[in-house]
């Protein structure tokens, strides 16, 4: 690869780097937010590096001008060998590297949503331990919770501390099967390519009529056991009191 060329790439990589994690959230959309000081530090090299690339190339350049019009390698045979071509063609290639940033400067792909959840099917794991034990849970009325820890409590704690508390959940609405509709969240660990989905069986007249599908919610309702024997794909069942609409969270994941 030309040496202009990998500077003009590193600057590019840097900048998008920079402007989806110093300059906006977007960052958001693809990896925890823990790891936005790493992207911010990572486009920062990544802009030094490229500029500290190209100074050292125009150095270069002005040193020895003739290094612009490169002599083709005849090693005496008095023919070319194609060395040329091979290293013109590999700049080309390198300029594919270039579509990633386009994506994202221009494109700005959104977060994964209903459509990556109706098609994962709800994920409980079950905390470490044969007998998992969990925390008392705070004060509140409702209660607000994450849908992941709702989930948990819910599917594994068996002091059932949740029977008859209120409480508050947020995520984004997905179509259940044969009918109904579920309030879904997706979680990671590192990126979304790694994202789990949790959801929530919403019942009661409050849940009528079914918001639009990716639409963010925030339910206020009660716990309904359903009896049904502890799996890691259980989904809980929620009477609704209240359903309310509310924009979606700068956040998307839990």
């Amino acid at each position: 690869m030309r040496r202009e060329v990998q500077a003009i790439l590193l600057v590019l990589l840097g900048t998008a780097l920079l402007r989806i994690s110093l300059f906006s959230d977007s960052y958001l959309r693809y990896v925890r937010a823990a790891l936005g000081p790493y992207l911010v530090a990572t486009g920062g090299v990544l802009v030094l590096l490229g500029v500290a690339s190209a100074v050292a190339t125009v150095r270069a350049l002005r040193a020895d001008p003739d290094r612009t019009h490169p002599e083709p390698h005849d090693h005496g045979h008095g023919h070319d060998h194609g060395h040329g071509h091979s290293h013109h063609g590999g700049s080309r290639i390198a300029w594919l590297l270039t579509l990633p940033v386009l994506a994202i400067v221009l494109i700005a792909p959104p977060a994964l949503g209903s459509y990556t959840a109706q098609r994962s099917e709800s994920t409980t794991v079950k905390p470490a331990g044969t007998q998992p034990t969990f925390p008392p849970l705070p004060a509140g009325d409702p209660l607000t919770m994450t849908l992941g820890s709702f989930d948990v409590r819910a599917v594994w704690d068996t002091a059932a501390p949740l029977r008859g508390r209120r409480v508050k959940l947020t995520g984004f609405v997905t179509a259940g099967k044969g009918g109904g509709w579920y309030l879904t969240r997706l979680t990671i660990s590192c990126c979304a390519a790694d994202a789990l989905a949790s959801k929530v069986e919403i019942r009661g007249a409050a849940a009528e009529p079914v918001p639009p599908s990716g639409s963010w919610v925030e339910v206020v309702g009660t716990w309904l056991p359903d009896g049904k024997e502890a799996e890691p794909d259980t989904i809980p069942l929620l009477t609704a009191a209240q359903v309310t609409r509310v924009p979606e969270p700068k956040d998307p994941y839990e």
